[in-house]
């Protein structure tokens, strides 16, 4: 079977039927990696001893017939924003740089006890911060789709390895899109479940109140695997609920998707879209129709405040979390004369641009004088977002709408204008805002580069997109 084939229900049936070893797989993942990352720079670190470990291990239990689960023996690559014990966790910060994690995170602990192989971990934007994985400190990933383009971000390692085939699905974070903006670019799935819904802790906090952990993988049904396994209450993370997901996730009935209505909002197709993601999206939304799935337009009125309300809301919680990190342990150490000049120097040296630029702004919107007048309003513009979606969901209970509007743009293109960066995150930004789950499927039969339609559901309701996503694609 070759790499580009499998998908995480294809390599467990393929180990029952003995069909190849975890072990002879996992070390045909770490060659291919070896000749084919050099120019997609996927991944900032390797796990090979270990990883080879687990998939022995996995072969195993195979071999003595005990009961093994979906996720045993499958290589999954990692951001690298989530701790795995005695790897690093750069966050892709040189103020990070020499840091190798004491402790695996809630998420990572699950997938070992469900005897995952963990390859790596996955480049990103550092700390999270950024749309197209530029701002690493390490190197820039590229889209395997076209090379000269990016793969979005900020979890653009994770996306770019699942697309390249180096890696059967592999896990994210999603503040403001991070997970859905990068699998539309790299054509693959990606999905943000509800906040809450999934354990934060061993997670580097970037915007607390949105950051959420999510899958990537090749199909909607491996997104669902994947996301059953991490979910669930966790006391380590306060903000975790307890909410327990059945197998409906995993075999959703027809006649249950086909009484679900799906609301199209008009504030989503806006003028600006490139003509080619209108045109696709629509190609979605008639193939929903073909299930037997109604459709119903619906307004959001308060999404144009979206963006700026996610720009004020997510630096001042940056600010506040990234202000732990002082460089006097990890990262470079810069010469100093004091302990106040040697803060300073070190956090100028150790973050970079993207992050100085978000603590800056956080900083202000929560000082003295401006608090009132920028962050204390956006909250409240926050709850007109929710209650614009609560309101909608009376009527409808899904939405569809685009991911991004554009495809994969080229690297380079937008570094030196934020601004346009930013952007490329408008679509995404209100279901962090709401902590509603939302999920970002490839659009069938495009040809050239990959598009990407969303569908959010109301909280705790992943079962009605992942349902909708399932039989999408099984047509």
């Amino acid at each position: 079977m070759h790499l580009h084939d499998l998908t995480i229900k294809k390599y467990h049936e393929g180990l029952l039927n003995k069909d190849f070893k975890a072990l002879e797989m996992t070390q045909e993942f770490f060659d291919y990696i070896k000749k084919e990352d050099k120019k997609i720079n996927a991944y900032l670190s390797l796990s090979e001893k270990t990883a080879l470990e687990q998939a022995e291990q996995a072969d195993l239990k195979i071999t003595k017939e005990e009961n093994v689960g979906m996720l045993a023996g499958v290589p999954l690559a990692i951001k690298d924003i989530i701790l795995v014990e005695g790897l690093p966790a750069t966050a892709a910060s040189k103020i990070l740089e020499n840091y190798v994690a004491s402790y695996d995170a809630t998420v990572i602990k699950k997938l070992k006890n469900a005897g995952a192989v963990l390859l790596g971990k996955t480049n990103m934007d550092e700390f999270a911060m950024g749309s197209s994985t530029e701002n690493s400190a390490f190197k820039a990933t590229k889209n395997p789709h076209d090379l000269t383009r990016v793969p979005g971000g900020s979890s653009g390692g994770s996306a770019a390895a699942v697309a390249a085939n180096m890696a059967v699905a592999a896990l994210g974070t999603d503040t403001g899109g991070s997970i859905r903006q990068p699998a539309a670019f790299c054509g693959v799935v990606g999905f943000k479940p509800t906040y809450g819904a999934v354990s934060r802790f061993g997670t580097m906090a970037m915007a607390s109140s949105l950051d959420q952990i999510g899958p990537f993988a090749k199909t909607v049904e491996d997104a669902a695997i994947l996301f059953k396994e991490i979910s669930g209450q966790d006391k380590l993370d306060s903000t975790s609920a307890d909410i327990k997901y059945g197998d409906e996730i995993l075999n959703p009935k027809l006649e249950d998707i086909k009484k679900l209505t799906v609301g199209i909002p008009e504030e989503y197709f806006v003028e600006g879209m490139d003509k080619e993601v209108s045109k696709a999206v629509d190609s979605a939304i008639k193939s929903i129709e073909s299930l037997g799935i109604k459709t119903k337009k619906i307004s959001l009125p308060h999404t144009k405040y979206a963006l700026s309300d996610y720009y004020i809301i997510m630096p001042a919680e940056v600010s506040a979390n990234l202000e732990r990190f002082d460089g006097i342990r990890y990262g470079t150490r810069e010469k100093s004369k004091n302990l106040i000049e040697l803060y300073k120097k070190n956090r100028s040296a150790g973050f970079g641009d993207e992050a100085k630029r978000r603590i800056i702004l956080g900083t202000f919107v929560l000082s003295s004088g401006y608090y009132d007048a920028y962050y204390a309003k956006a909250q409240k513009v926050r709850s007109l977002i929710k209650k614009d979606f609560i309101e909608a969901f009376e009527k409808v209970d899904v939405i569809l709408t685009p991911v991004t509007p554009t495809t994969a743009f080229k690297i380079g293109e937008k570094v030196d204008d934020p601004l346009s960066m930013y952007l490329s995150d408008i679509f995404t930004i209100p279901a962090n805002l709401a902590g509603l789950p939302a999920i970002s499927i490839p659009v069938s039969g495009i040809t050239g580069l990959p598009i990407g339609f969303q569908l959010m559901g109301k909280p705790w309701r992943e079962v009605d997109i992942l349902g909708i996503g399932q039989y999408y694609q099984r047509i």
